[in-house]
């Protein structure tokens, strides 16, 4: 890969997501990284692993997941194309508390957590996307709280095949299983249930 075609694929992103980044920021930010393409099905993070790296997905998917007290891996979420993995460093945590890998083939574009958080704080358009994203989380995780206590399961399908449409045909149907906090049968059922209407 050289420089300006990943820094048109970013240029491309942000566009995509309604982000404006200056030429120079862009620049450091490749200068900064690696760029690694791992196989699907490569764990990339183990829980309790020290947390030294975060990424961007540049194309492709990767899933996060906890292990629960029996051995079940439950899917906390994705990031796909243009969005954010391995990110607890970027959260003030030290070590990884859930699994990464791969569920695609993926490009990941690879910070040091210091030094992207020396950057985003040497930027004031990159501060202002900070903010956003982390905005952007918050209301994720106070949605996923609310769900669990005020929707049934077939409600909170229907959020993310409306909120992620671009992962319905990509992401094995156990790991939306896990994700929506049900088995693989019930989600069977549900899409069944829906077809049938």
């Amino acid at each position: 890969m050289n420089k300006e075609s990943i820094i048109m694929q970013l240029k491309t992103l942000a566009d995509q997501n309604g982000v404006c980044f200056e030429q120079e920021v862009l620049s450091r930010a490749v200068e900064l990284a690696q760029f690694k393409v791992f196989p699907k099905g490569t764990t990339l993070k183990n829980i309790g692993d020290k947390v030294q790296q975060t990424a961007f997905v540049l194309d492709g998917l990767v899933r996060c997941y906890y292990i629960d007290g029996d051995g079940n891996d439950i899917t906390r979420g994705f990031g796909f194309d243009g969005g954010m993995c391995m990110d607890e460093g970027m959260m003030g945590l030290p070590e990884h508390i859930c699994m990464w890998e791969t569920v695609e083939e993926s490009t990941l574009m690879l910070f040091e957590v210091r030094e992207l958080k020396s950057l985003i704080m040497s930027s004031e358009s990159l501060k202002t996307i900070w903010i956003g994203l982390l905005e952007k989380g918050l209301n994720y995780k106070i949605y996923r709280e609310s769900s669990f206590l005020t929707e049934n399961a077939t409600e909170r399908y229907l959020y993310f095949r409306k909120h992620y449409p671009q992962l319905c045909d990509r992401v094995p149907q156990k790991h939306i299983a896990t994700y929506l906090g049900i088995t693989p049968e019930s989600l069977s059922r549900i899409r069944k249930t829906m077809k049938d209407e």
